[in-house]
């Protein structure tokens, strides 16, 4: 109907702001560090223990967030925790040692990996509501985010302190929260129309069945994030040290596949409504490890960046596709489950790679992000071939 048509419209807009926010809110942060780890004094290894306040704060509340979602509604918790974000991103500035930043950022963490596992919930039931592949659209709207708030912090890092810059963010928040958050708050998530008169005696809790393929999306999801969390952090300095790139160039590298990135997923839908999701996760995965061969063996700087770029665009739509798949399966808890897997394996990229340059090179190091974008390719094709064969 015309006027249900509108409402999923409206929905759209207003989850595609708040992931855009989450992006931007983020990313304000990031490039605020090296300040902050100026103003509390904190040595080297006393910043990376206090970051992980944001990560531990992330795992602990991604794991709680499902069960949130299915007792309020996934809009209502996307609300207050994009509330949080944006009242929490403003406290770092206010620390002076490592141990209360790292409090600090339990807060911070904790928000952020309650809004991811909320509105990627609330997008799954979009998603399906709309009989369209849209999730890779929403991952864009958060990858254009990040790129905004990175590119605007860097040219206020000079003009503002950290305070200022993150309370300006905490303002922006709010006030997308506010100029948003109601349009979710009128609506209820839509449902399909299959899911609207469940089966009698339907089984409440998802199968052994289930919870083993959402695992397996959950895998495919680390597989992503694990490349990401490994470029982000060793992809500069690998084209610096290995390369003898300068320094602006080799901080082009992360930007060339942060690019690539957001235009595959702006791109998503069409290629999703064309090959669909086995197809395109398993292209996206043999595609990110052959550019990724090609990022970290290449003998010259431009063959480099032409693998990092076709690395971005292999992997752009394999997370979107695996936490739509989870939650299409297991609803908020498939996305909170998806999203931890994803989330650990972002975690356990850039030190796994730190290990293996000691052990080996950094080039060979980098490879595993072509390994494991391999699996994540091969594990797609095997959950298809056995979709169809259920079928």
């Amino acid at each position: 109907m015309p006027g249900h048509s509108s409402s999923l419209t409206r929905l759209r807009i207003a989850l595609t702001v708040f992931f855009a926010l989450d992006g931007f809110v983020f990313a304000g942060w990031v490039v605020r560090i090296p300040a902050i780890k100026a103003q509390t004094g904190a040595s080297a290894s006393a910043l990376g223990l206090a970051l992980l306040g944001v990560s531990a704060g992330a795992v602990v509340t991604m794991t709680l967030t499902g069960r949130l979602c299915r007792r309020f509604g996934n809009h209502r918790v996307t609300v207050v925790c994009a509330v949080l974000l944006s009242l929490s991103v403003a406290l770092p500035p206010l620390t002076h040692s490592a141990l209360t930043l790292g409090l600090v950022l339990l807060l911070f963490g904790a928000a952020y990996g309650g809004i991811n596992v909320a509105f990627n919930s609330a997008a799954v039931e979009l998603v399906a509501a709309l009989g369209r592949p849209v999730m890779p659209s929403f991952h864009a709207a958060f990858s254009l985010g990040g790129m905004v708030g990175a590119g605007l912090g860097g040219l206020l890092a000079g003009v503002l302190s950290p305070t200022r810059h993150l309370v300006l963010l905490t303002l922006v928040g709010l006030l997308v929260t506010a100029a948003a958050g109601p349009t979710l708050l009128r609506h209820e998530p839509p449902k399909p129309p299959e899911r609207e008169l469940p089966a009698e005696g339907a089984p409440r809790r998802p199968d052994g069945r289930t919870r083993g393929l959402v695992i397996v999306f959950g895998v495919i999801a680390g597989c992503t994030a694990y490349g990401e969390g490994a470029l982000a952090d060793w992809g500069a300095l690998h084209l610096e040290q290995d390369l003898h790139a300068s320094a602006g160039a080799a901080a082009a590298g992360y930007s060339c596949f942060a690019l690539a990135m957001t235009l595959g997923r702006l791109t998503g839908t069409t290629l999703l409504e064309r090959l669909g999701q086995t197809r395109t996760v398993v292209a996206g995965g043999s595609t990110a490890a052959a550019g990724m061969l090609l990022g970290s063996l290449a003998p010259t700087l431009w063959a480099a960046l032409l693998g990092y770029a076709i690395t971005g665009i292999g992997l752009a739509n394999l997370f979107p596709v695996a936490v739509e798949r989870a939650g299409a399966l297991a609803g908020p808890s498939g996305v909170a489950t998806a999203s931890t897997l994803g989330y650990g394996g972002m975690l356990l990229g850039p030190p796994a790679i730190g290990f293996m340059a000691d052990w080996f090179t950094l080039p060979a190091a980098l490879t595993s992000v072509a390994v494991l974008a391999a699996v994540a390719a091969v594990v797609g094709a095997l959950v298809g071939a056995a979709a169809r064969r259920a079928a």
